[in-house]
């Protein structure tokens, strides 16, 4: 029997380091409060200067990287807890059977057995 009062401190405590990197680098998408965007760094660069307006869009496109990424765990971290509301949590997606509790206190998001894991 899996402990789900566990794994729910573990997801919940997850879920508030993810929200402080995606504050850190996004915004939540005003029309879509689940989506995420990144934000421009505010390094105050001269707009005339080729170099520092070439450092901004760098560092853009590495928050927008790493906020895709950040995300999508988010969002797996979401889903994990709404699964142990309903009951269900620790099924594999794929075949139903239980997800090993070794791979769960690894990822505690995990939706699939290590055999489904794609």
């Amino acid at each position: 029997m899996i402990d789900t009062k566990h794994f729910k401190d573990l997801l919940l405590k997850e879920k508030q380091e993810l929200e402080t990197e995606l504050k850190s680098i996004g915004r939540r998408n005003p029309e879509n409060k689940n989506d995420w965007e990144a934000v421009e760094p505010k390094n105050g660069a001269d707009s005339a200067d080729v170099n520092e307006v070439a450092d901004e869009i760098e560092a853009y496109e590495e928050n927008s990287a790493v906020l895709k990424q950040e995300e999508i765990q988010y969002n797996n971290v979401l889903a994990a807890l709404k699964k142990i509301d309903v009951g269900t949590y620790g099924k594999c997606e794929v075949g139903g059977e239980e997800i090993p509790v070794e791979r769960l206190e690894a990822e505690p998001s995990a939706k699939t057995c290590m055999n489904h894991k794609s």
